[in-house]
């Protein structure tokens, strides 16, 4: 299995999670020390798990980093595109941690960069790997999305954060998801994308009312869909959401 994003947060604790049913884990992680020191604390719990050098906005990195595991393994069966950023999130949070940064006041560049990593990334990666996860008998692909990424949530609901580029990201996101899902379907390959609830990582200051373990379950419950199960869906852990 391999999970990008993986030092910290939702990235790690899936890693463990999937290392706990005895996948062996590639921990992608773009710094070396960081993403060494986390691997070494899982492998320190009894885990097969090995660091990957893995920067999902660079295709150079991607192309070394599925060089790197074709040369180790000879198939993939997971795929957990988790790698996410939302420059500029925690610095447009209210005193009473509701999002307060306009669509008028967008940063271009930020919205870029986010898409570079959240959307553009998954896409990298997925056909980087692709030959490996063609080669596994039943892969699986998670897409690590947002409640933020739902149009109906966001048109039905005054009260959802309106962040405009991380949120449209994730609705990129989940259309890339269903792309893959029509694709990979005749391969016998499962592509789903997780909205993991608002959880308190860095990526938002903790703010969130989330664990990590929490947000993990739904992201390791699509990885190890059985045979028949759903493809080219949007979940979260009690089911699928609206689009």
């Amino acid at each position: 299995a391999l999970v990008t994003g993986a030092n910290k947060g939702i990235g790690r604790e899936t890693v463990r999670r999937l290392a706990a049913l005895d996948y062996k884990v590639w921990l992608g992680a773009r710094d070396a020390e960081r993403g060494e020191t986390a691997a070494q604390a899982l492998r320190d719990e009894g885990f097969d798990v090995e660091w990957l050098a893995l920067d999902v906005a660079s295709d150079d990195s991607v192309a070394a980093a599925a060089k790197t595991v074709a040369a180790r393994i000879s198939s993939l069966d997971v795929l957990v595109n988790n790698a996410g950023i939302a420059p500029g999130y925690v610095e447009a949070l209210g005193p009473d941690g509701r999002y307060e940064g306009p669509p008028s006041r967008e940063n271009i560049a930020d919205m870029q960069a986010t898409y570079d990593v959240n959307v553009f990334g998954p896409v990298r990666v997925t056909q980087a790997f692709l030959p490996l996860l063609l080669a596994s008998p039943a892969a699986r692909i998670v897409m690590v999305s947002s409640y933020l990424g739902s149009l109906a949530r966001a048109a039905g609901n005054s009260q959802s954060p309106n962040v405009m580029g991380y949120g449209s990201s994730k609705t990129a996101l989940n259309a890339v998801t269903l792309a893959f899902a029509r694709e990979l379907a005749p391969h016998g390959i499962m592509v789903n994308a997780a909205a993991p609830g608002y959880t308190a990582t860095d990526l938002n200051a903790h703010r969130g009312g989330r664990t990590v373990q929490q947000a993990a379950e739904i992201i390791a419950r699509l990885a190890t869909l059985e045979p028949g199960g759903p493809t080219g869906g949007y979940f979260d852990e009690n089911g699928p959401l609206p689009w």
